[in-house]
């Protein structure tokens, strides 16, 4: 053959030792495939696993809590100490900001809020822990303060849910009570008479007197309290 000629032939060795060098590369991409896949697979059942346990626990209801208006009053105090824009006020020596420019002296009428702090446990049980009062607003008189709370504070009639009405005994005495569910959503127990107790036992509504309370930061949260039966 002729030295300068393009074709030559390749070495059996050299032939041998890249069919080598490949059949490893094709081995290693295999096991890489493996160890990828059993960590896939591994880490599926984790997230299985981990995903029914959180079924499982959820699978009853939901405890709740929530912040709601609980109450409103009005009382009269005395301006104290005057400290930059603020005020405080008796008895308690309260801050507030003197926004209608009051004197140290001067005689005035205090708003103040209380809220609750609502917890509803997986069993429908209501727990209730009540906030210290919180003064909100002043006004110069009683009438003003009143109107201001009037319409935060709104008694009226409504027709709730009844529950169901049951009865207790202990020692022979009995006890009748009705369970209602409240506009707001809670559930709550009222003891009865035992006539009032005949009276409801086939009923699925019935008319309460109600007070509702608003939040005066938020309108639209209010609490509803039970004040009384219409009939």
């Amino acid at each position: 053959m002729n030295n300068n000629g393009t074709n030559h032939r390749r070495n059996p060795r050299d032939t041998a030792q890249s069919a080598a060098k490949r059949n490893k590369r094709i081995g290693m991409f295999i096991f890489w495939v493996i160890i990828i896949g059993v960590i896939v697979a591994v880490s599926a059942e984790i997230l299985g696993s981990s995903g029914e346990a959180n079924t499982d626990s959820g699978a009853g209801p939901a405890s709740t809590e929530s912040e709601v208006p609980w109450d409103y009053r009005i009382e009269q105090a005395k301006v104290g100490d005057l400290i930059g824009g603020d005020m405080t006020i008796s008895p308690d020596n309260q801050l507030m900001p003197n926004d209608n420019n009051y004197a140290t002296g001067d005689n005035i009428w205090v708003l103040s809020y209380m809220s609750a702090d609502m917890k509803t446990n997986s069993d429908g049980k209501n727990e209730v822990t009540l906030s210290s009062w919180k003064p909100i607003k002043t006004f110069k008189d009683e009438a003003a303060a009143k109107e201001d709370m009037d319409k935060l504070k709104i008694e009226l009639q409504t027709e709730v849910d009844l529950v169901g009405v049951y009865k207790t005994e202990y020692k022979g005495q009995n006890r009748f009570f009705a369970v209602l569910t409240m506009p707001s959503g809670h559930d709550i127990k009222q003891p009865i008479p035992e006539e009032r107790y005949n009276a409801m036992k086939n009923k699925e509504k019935v008319k309460i007197v109600m007070e509702e309370l608003h939040d005066f930061a938020d309108y639209d949260v209010a609490m509803s309290k039970f004040r009384g039966w219409v009939d």
